[in-house]
C-alpha cells in the first residue's frame, strides 16, 4: 500500500452539485485518499486545515464564491454550560455510555435505520444496507470509535444513541451520529455533544470537532450555540468565534 506524504498527496475536486445546506447554491469537494502508515498524520493536518474525514476519504468545502461552510471546534476546556444544556444533562441522567471498537452491530443498524426513517425520509442514505452501514462505520485507516448510549434502567439497557467518533491527539472528532428518534423530546444530538465534550475534558484534551458551521443554514447554525467555539480561517489558523 502507498504511503502517504503531505508532500506526495494528491487532491482531487468533484463535479458541482447542488448544495445540501443553502437553496439555490452549488457544492465542489476537494478530497483525498486516507492510506498507508502516515493516515493518522495526513488526518492531524488535513483536519488542523478544515477538512473532514467520511470513512477512507477526507474533504473540505471548494465552492465557487462561497465561504459559508467553516470548519468548527468546541474549546472544550473553557466550555460552560448554560441553563439549556444543564437541563439536557438532568434530563439524561439514566443513560449509561460504552466506548467500544469499530465493529458494526445489527443493533446499531437497526437504530439507525429508525433514525433515518424518521429524520431523513427521502435522502439518500435511507437505502443503506446492513453492508453499507458496516462499510461505513469500519472502513477507517484512523484511531476511531463508537461511542453507545443504553438506557439504564431498563432490564435489557436498550441501545439509544450512537456517535462515530475520531479519536484526534488534541480532542474528539464527531464523524456520525444517531438516536432513537422516540426520545427526540430529550434532545439526544445535544446531549451527545455535551458528553463528548466531558469525556475531552476528562481526558485533559482541548477541543471536540462538530464538522461544518452553516450560519444560514437551519440543518448546521445550531453548532454555533457551543461556545467559545472556534472557526477555520484557513491561512489564518483557527480563530474564535466572536458574538
Amino acid at each position: 500500500m502507498t504511503d502517504q506524504t503531505p508532500e506526495t498527496t494528491q487532491l482531487f475536486l468533484t463535479a458541482a452539485m447542488p448544495c445540501p445546506y443553502l437553496p439555490g447554491k452549488m457544492e465542489r469537494k476537494l478530497f483525498t485518499h486516507l492510506s498507508g502508515r502516515r493516515a493518522s498524520m495526513l488526518h492531524q493536518l488535513l483536519s488542523d486545515n478544515g477538512f473532514r474525514r467520511s470513512q477512507n476519504l477526507i474533504y473540505r468545502p471548494a465552492c465557487e464564491g462561497c465561504n459559508s461552510c467553516l470548519s468548527v471546534r468546541i474549546v472544550a476546556q473553557e466550555f460552560a454550560p448554560n441553563k439549556r444544556f444543564r437541563r439536557v444533562t438532568r434530563a439524561n441522567a439514566d443513560i449509561v455510555v460504552a466506548v467500544q471498537p469499530t465493529v458494526a452491530t445489527i443493533e446499531q443498524y437497526e437504530l439507525f435505520k429508525r433514525y433515518l426513517d424518521a429524520r431523513h425520509a427521502g435522502g439518500g442514505m435511507t437505502q443503506m444496507s446492513y453492508q453499507d452501514y458496516e462499510f461505513m462505520v469500519e472502513d477507517t485507516p484512523v484511531q476511531s470509535v463508537l461511542v453507545e448510549y443504553r438506557l439504564r434502567d431498563l432490564p435489557d439497557q436498550p441501545l439509544v444513541a450512537v456517535a462515530l467518533t475520531d479519536v484526534m491527539p488534541d480532542g474528539l472528532s464527531m464523524v456520525y451520529s444517531f438516536y432513537d428518534p422516540d426520545m427526540a423530546q430529550r434532545s439526544m444530538g445535544t446531549f451527545l455533544i455535551l458528553d463528548h465534550i466531558g469525556q475531552v475534558r476528562s481526558a485533559g484534551l482541548s477541543y471536540v470537532y462538530l464538522g461544518y458551521w452553516v450560519k444560514d443554514s437551519p440543518k448546521m447554525a445550531y453548532k454555533g450555540d457551543y461556545r467559545p467555539l472556534e472557526v477555520q480561517r484557513g491561512s489564518l489558523g483557527w480563530m474564535r468565534l466572536e458574538d
